[in-house]
């Protein structure tokens, strides 16, 4: 998560191409979720973006629960934000600025929802760790990484890092043009 300038990082300017209609159709984030969200749950939505997914978990949660919607960036937070105000999402919604050298969430949570952000982070050891610090004993972690940014051989070896960290692959869900998999802690 270190210096977005010299890693790329999502900008907060193509925020609309990440929550529309087509992405909606392709990447259905309810299909998508289902298997893993459960009322009462606390999620963490690590590089939330515009909220493609946080909004749809805080609505899987049925009342229930929260989802912690986490980013590098303010401009990503500020989408998120307008869109839940006045809502009866928003206190279920927490908005969590990362700093560049960590998530700095303490609360342990249930899932941990990385959708294409894993290979944005140029020290995943570190993240990894952390990801293993928050996660309650039972939770999962879905990884997903798109196949036009990460090759096979990259995520292969993301994969030996997350389980050097004292992850397990519990699953490979397929996912239309991505490489994907859900982690819990052995």
């Amino acid at each position: 998560m270190k210096n977005i300038e010299k890693h790329k990082v999502c900008p907060v300017e193509i925020a609309g191409g990440l929550d529309n209609s087509i992405r909606r159709f392709l990447q259905n984030p309810e299909k998508i979720l289902k298997p893993y969200i459960r009322k009462g749950m606390t999620v963490l939505d690590m590089g939330c973006g515009p909220g493609f997914f946080t909004i749809e978990i805080a609505k899987m949660l049925d009342g229930s629960g929260k989802v912690i919607a986490a980013d590098l960036q303010d401009g990503m937070l500020d989408i998120v934000r307008r869109k839940i105000k006045g809502t009866d999402l928003e206190p279920r919604i927490e908005l969590h600025k990362c700093q560049s050298e960590t998530i700095g969430v303490n609360e342990k949570v249930n899932f941990i929802l990385a959708f294409y952000m894993v290979h944005e982070v140029p020290d995943q050891d570190k993240l990894f760790q952390e990801f293993k610090s928050i996660l309650n004993p039972n939770g999962k972690i879905l990884i997903v990484e798109p196949n036009f940014h990460v090759s096979k051989k990259s995520f292969k070896t993301m994969l030996e890092r997350v389980e050097s960290k004292g992850f397990e692959i519990i699953e490979r869900p397929k996912s239309f043009l991505n490489r994907t998999v859900v982690l819990r802690m052995k």
